[in-house]
């Protein structure tokens, strides 16, 4: 097979979507999907979705399950939405919310004691709201019969495991009884649900993403800035706010820890409680925060209350915290709480002296500080992090090791783990580790590895006996096993494998795997694959700049990228002025929303920009694209509401890709454009003559969600269409469509989902495509078309076939200028391979 075409193959059919930028899930692409993803989804994921504000992640999609670590925000994040749904923030980018009627469901709460999953007219009784029976009868059945309910679902990782299924079920009964337009978030921690739980009902995936060295310093500044008009000494504070700022730029371990709201507010509370001190570690900050909530904080405002010793409040913390791990709660009834203290009191006589177990409890909960009633008679943790440290002191005193080891396949069970290697002693590190290797599953082997970070005295031996058993995780197989082996921090950068001799998609998640290793350290490392030929591979590079020191990363990483189809994406200004800096500018821009405008002017006076994707742009920048004068390639999300796109009509375009719900009228005729990408929200209404230049388009690709009103009616004007990719919704569905596509005289390569082939009518002939991508779960579906193609496109030279078991390749024998076969599946699974020339090369998984 000629050099060229073996290039080809490995681009088209290897080349998966890349992770999604932060903010997103990475979507793991099987091969079977490669192709399509890259030439769709990889526009609407990678090009328009971006680098997301977390307040509009129900915009463009109506159902999210949202994952975010312990702390990252996700029920802060709720809550802003379901009051972003009252209007009263008026911020313009949840102006899609204002006309919703929001309903939390905070599932701690609902499932406290065992309590059922709710039907709508009991969804405010459920999490004890105030309002319940207060509202005419059957008005939540209205608002989401009507498709204006805003359903917030708080805390899928706070079910216990065995009831998970039931809420799913749950849910899907919701959805299917009340589908419209009513809009769905789901939150839970990463390792609570597997990849895709949701798929089936209709979800995407996204991820609240960990604060980067920008985000970071943006949260020590409005930190500072929300504290300064209550500061005795603002003076003092701003320096404080300095000496942070530095700190956590010159401390790579202080770093790490801030990398999330929670962990990153505790900082600045503890940096400014300490004046500038602050605790080494996880294990020291959470002792630090407990000390202040609990000795020092009422102390030190003079509030006259009994000084209680720090250890006898710990002893009840700790004894309520570990009763809701062992039951898989977190959240108990006041009843519960106090029967817990009133059998220790006897153990802790000193705090007697508040009184019974409901004295106790009451101080507790109106002075510590770590307490909190979300509802009448009900308590938890102010967050859950408080109640894991404190359950895994409690299992250290006990010494239940064994206990551990025996939930180390249980996600709630993650963070207790850690801790408590965090607080054991040597000794006791040693037999929690043993336990955790004599799992003997990979879950819990990488719990151990992730272990490791905490462990800072441990038998040399036991430390080699876990890094040999995550050597034998590496490489990562998907995204899920990339981020879970990154747990184990820098470590696993000894072990994975550089660039050379990989597949494609090994290489891809590595670098996912290094990209999430929390350390500068990860970057000499992913320097190696800056130059690496798969697209995926780079563009994981470049949307990790985020997450290291920015000039660093810059110089190793972002200066060494092999440029070729690669967008560098910008968060900041100070990341487009690094890259100013740059010997050969980088022209191709993914400018996101915290970038000016002026700045992008400013930079292409320098650099020359000629390809720029806005993922959510603001009209008037639309209107200021003209100043942009070598601009060729354009990709813009493009939802009607918001956005008039006749800017972009003036503009001398080769390529444009939109998103969303593009009003095309307003594009007029465009005449220089001959790539266009497009992907319909399901609010669009469109027909293939509304296209812009349609008789001048060589490349189409059409995808998304909204169906064409008239089908494929008028494709065939297309006729200078070279490449067509028509997604699921967009694809032909009867013999008038499949004689449009056959009437493009110079169509050479063709992408279509399987299920579309079932409508081609008998006699089809495609007589100009040279290449074929048929997509899809094959199955037994796939063996008649294959049984086709030697009539349906007599000159085939690459096809590529929807995954099938038992497929017969042996009628493709009958195509004389066949050159390459890919079928990704198994190469046990083909039947009669032999029967292809010897000339044609055969590329299985």
């Amino acid at each position: 097979m000629p050099d060229e075409v073996a290039e080809r193959i490995y681009r088209e059919v290897y080349l998966e979507t890349e992770e999604p930028p932060e903010g997103e899930e990475e979507a793991e692409q099987d091969p079977v999907h490669a192709e399509y993803h890259r030439r769709v989804s990889e526009h609407l994921l990678r090009h328009l979705l971006g680098h997301q504000p977390a307040d509009e992640v129900l915009a463009d999609s109506r159902r999210v399950l949202l994952r975010g670590e312990a702390g990252s925000g996700k029920t802060t994040l709720v809550q802003w939405l379901a009051v972003g749904a009252t209007g009263q923030g008026r911020d313009p980018g949840m102006a899609y919310l204002h006309d919703r009627i929001p309903f939390v469901l905070t599932l701690r709460t609902i499932t406290r004691n065992g309590g059922r999953l709710p039907a709508p007219r009991d969804f405010l009784s459920a999490v004890d709201s105030p309002l319940a029976g207060s509202q005419p009868a059957g008005w939540e059945q209205r608002v989401l019969a009507a498709g204006r309910g805003l359903v917030l679902i708080d805390g899928i990782d706070e079910v216990p495991e065995r009831e998970r299924e039931w809420t799913r079920r749950w849910l899907r009964d919701l959805m299917e009884a009340y589908d419209g337009d009513n809009r769905w978030l789901v939150t839970s921690r990463p390792s609570a649900v597997s990849e895709r739980w949701l798929a089936e009902e209709g979800f995407d995936e996204l991820t609240l993403s960990a604060m980067g060295p920008a985000e970071v310093a943006t949260f020590i500044r409005r930190w500072h800035a929300a504290a300064r008009p209550d500061a005795d000494d603002p003076a003092e504070l701003d320096a404080y706010e300095e000496q942070l700022l530095a700190a956590v730029r010159a401390k790579p371990d202080l770093g790490r820890l801030a990398t999330n709201p929670l962990m990153c507010g505790l900082i600045c509370a503890l940096h400014r409680d300490r004046r500038g001190y602050l605790p080494h570690g996880r294990k020291e900050l959470y002792e630090a925060a407990l000390s202040m909530l609990l000795s020092r904080r009422d102390r030190e405002r003079d509030i006259d209350v009994p000084e209680l010793g720090e250890d006898a409040q710990l002893d009840l913390f700790q004894r309520l915290a570990y009763w809701l791990i062992k039951n898989g709660r977190t959240e108990m009834d006041r009843s519960r709480a106090e029967d817990i203290i009133g059998r220790a009191l006897p153990s802790v006589p000193e705090l007697t002296r508040l009184g019974d177990a409901s004295a106790v409890f009451d101080h507790f909960l109106l002075r510590s500080g770590l307490l909190r009633e979300p509802a009448p008679d009900a308590v938890d943790f102010v967050h859950k992090t408080f109640q894991d440290f404190l359950g895994a002191r409690a299992v250290v005193e006990e010494g239940d090791f064994g206990l551990l080891s025996a939930n180390a396949g249980n996600d709630q069970w993650e963070d207790v783990i850690r801790m408590a290697v965090a607080l054991a002693n040597k000794r006791e590190r040693a037999e929690i580790f043993r336990g955790l290797l004599a799992v003997g599953e990979r879950r819990a082997d990488l719990l151990a590895a992730a272990c490791l970070e905490q462990a800072t005295v441990l038998d040399p031996a036991i430390r080699e006996a876990v890094r040999a058993r995550v050597a034998g995780l590496v490489p990562p197989g998907n995204g899920e096993e990339a981020r879970a082996l990154a747990e184990a921090g820098p470590l696993i950068l000894e072990l994975l494998p550089g660039p050379k001799y990989l597949h494609p998609i090994t290489a891809k998640w590595v670098t996912v795997a290094a990209t999430h290793v929390a350390s500068d350290a990860a970057i000499p490392f992913l320097r190696a694959y800056a130059d690496h030929r798969s697209l995926g591979v780079r563009s994981q590079l470049m949307w990790a700049w985020s997450r290291f020191d920015a000039e660093t990363y810059l110089e190793e990483v972002i200066a060494e990228l092999d440029p070729d189809g690669l967008d560098y994406t910008v968060r900041t200004p100070e990341q487009l002025a690094l890259l100013g800096r740059l010997a050969d500018r980088p022209t191709a821009l993914d400018v996101r929303p915290g970038v000016p405008f002026d700045d992008v002017l400013a930079y292409d006076a320098e650099a020359g920009v000629t390809s720029l994707v806005l993922p959510d742009p603001e009209q008037s920048v639309l209107e200021r694209l003209p100043s942009l004068p070598r601009l060729a390639r354009l990709g813009v999300g493009a939802y009607s509401a918001r956005i008039d796109l006749s800017p972009v009509a003036s503009l001398s375009l080769e390529s444009l890709e939109m998103d969303g719900a593009p009003d095309l009228q307003a594009l007029g005729p465009m005449p220089t454009l001959r790539n266009l990408w497009i992907t319909f929200g399901e609010a669009a209404e469109w027909d293939v003559q509304s296209l812009p230049a349609t008789r001048f388009l060589r490349a189409l690709t059409l995808g998304g969600e909204a169906v064409p009103r008239e089908g494929l009616s008028g494709l065939g004007t297309c006729t200078g269409l070279v490449t067509l990719d028509l997604g699921a919704s967009c694809a032909p569905v009867s013999a008038a469509d499949w004689r449009e596509i056959a009437a493009l005289p110079l169509l050479s390569e063709l992408t279509l989902e399987l299920g579309s082939c079932e409508s081609a009518p008998d006699g089809l002939v495609l007589s100009s495509v040279t290449t074929l991508r048929i997509l899809g779960d094959g199955a037994d579906d796939v063996q008649p078309l294959v049984g086709r193609l030697p009539e349906m496109c007599p000159r085939l030279r690459n096809v590529r076939i929807a995954a099938g078991v038992d497929l017969d390749l042996a009628p493709l024998a009958g195509l004389p200028d066949l050159e390459a076969v890919i079928v990704p599946v198994s190469a046990d699974l083909i039947r009669n391979a032999r029967a292809l020339p010897e000339h044609v090369t055969l590329t299985t998984l």
